[in-house]
């Protein structure tokens, strides 16, 4: 049985994260949720989310969630579908969950969703575990 207390100090240490604002919100085994406020500084040019933030928030949640096992997991493929722009100020949660375990490798899918539940992206992604 995985210890999700010390999954959980590890995954909050992610620098990265860290830089981003990115908020780890729960983990269970096989599903996480992340959080993140969209600033000023996580905008593009066109003065809506950066996409980059965007995936980073749901691979956050990816990561957590293939990672709750206990067990290294690694990315092999990902891919992200944008829906919808939010305005600066909104926090943006990231759910996670697991769709399909095989022996060495397993499937997650992650839902962004804005302050009013709207689906903002869908990001889906793989990972292998050696």
């Amino acid at each position: 049985m995985p210890d999700v207390d010390a999954m959980r100090k590890r995954i909050e240490a992610d620098a990265y994260c860290e830089t981003l604002g990115i908020e780890l919100v729960s983990l269970e085994a096989g599903a996480a949720t992340t959080r993140l406020e969209i600033t000023e500084a996580l905008t593009n040019f066109h003065g809506t989310p950066h996409g980059g933030a965007i995936y980073s928030l749901a691979d956050a949640a990816f990561a957590a969630a293939s990672n709750s096992h206990g067990e290294t997991a690694v990315a092999l493929e990902t891919n992200v579908s944008y829906l919808e722009a939010v305005d600066v100020g909104t926090t943006l949660t990231a759910s996670a969950e697991e769709t399909h375990v095989g022996r060495q490798t397993a499937e997650y899918e992650v839902v962004v969703t804005g302050e009013d539940g709207e689906r903002v992206a869908t990001f889906r992604g793989r990972v292998y575990k050696p």
